[in-house]
């Protein structure tokens, strides 16, 4: 399996927000590409301040990680 991490109000996608809405005529909501609202949709599976993200990578490192 994997995780995906992205950072606070990171925005995703290959285009702009006014591209996609243009390309495919349809009205998107708001904030459509953005980390947060990815994530409530699940495709991100956590948003994580740069400060914050090695401790993030070593906890789930942890817990991938067997028992000895």
């Amino acid at each position: 399996g994997d995780f995906t991490i992205a950072e606070p109000k990171a925005r995703i996608g290959f285009a702009g927000e006014r591209v996609v809405a243009n390309t495919i005529k349809v009205e998107l909501p708001e904030g459509f590409q953005r980390s947060e609202f990815l994530q409530d949709h699940g495709f991100i599976d956590f948003v994580v301040h740069r400060k914050d993200l090695r401790d993030e990578i070593a906890r789930l490192i942890d817990f991938c990680v067997k028992p000895v």
